[in-house]
């Protein structure tokens, strides 16, 4: 599932996504274009950082998220 995140012009990305049964990836990619991969050895730990980058967005006046699921 993809999310995005709008402020003015700018765009912040983010994909979280199963790996294997026991990795998980959360790639994100800046208005700058940079993209950079963190990774989880379970859901719950993914979904945590799912919500704190969320909220860190929010507070920094980016609107979303808006998703993409393919």
């Amino acid at each position: 599932m993809f999310y995005w995140f709008k402020r003015g012009n700018d765009l912040v990305r983010y994909e979280a996504r199963e790996v294997s049964r026991t990795q998980y990836e959360l790639t994100i990619v800046g208005p700058d274009g940079v993209e950079r991969v963190e990774r989880f050895d379970d859901p719950t730990a993914l979904h945590a950082r799912q919500v704190g980058l969320e909220r860190d967005l929010l507070a920094n006046g980016w609107l979303g998220p808006h998703g993409w699921n393919i």
